[in-house]
């Protein structure tokens, strides 16, 4: 994704707002990288991030880094959902959510 908007999409010329949903799995290992990609490159580009993991299960270390990016970051949100069809109305739930944020300021 960050070679995409570089490549593509002048960060002056365009709002970008992210999804991505997953079901969590990750390398312990590779859950700090994630984090270092989030913060230091796609959330200094996006206008807003949002985030599900579909899960019946405890989450995994990326849930975690992930909670301590939400935590800090106001243009990243996070959800948890059990099916598959759930993922839409998170998404529009979470992107509603966004909106009336934007509007406020």
């Amino acid at each position: 994704m960050d070679e995409i908007v570089k490549e593509r999409y002048s960060q002056g010329d365009w709002n970008i707002y992210a999804a991505q949903a997953s079901d969590g799995d990750n390398w312990a290992d590779d859950s700090p990288h994630c984090t270092d990609i989030m913060t230091n490159k796609l959330l200094k580009v996006v206008r807003y991030y949002a985030y599900i993991e579909i899960t019946t299960r405890a989450h995994q270390s990326l849930w975690r880094e992930y909670q301590a990016i939400a935590n800090t970051h106001d243009n990243f949100a996070m959800q948890h959902i059990r099916t598959v069809e759930d993922i839409y109305p998170i998404f529009r739930e979470l992107f509603k959510k966004n909106r009336q944020q934007q509007g406020a300021a």
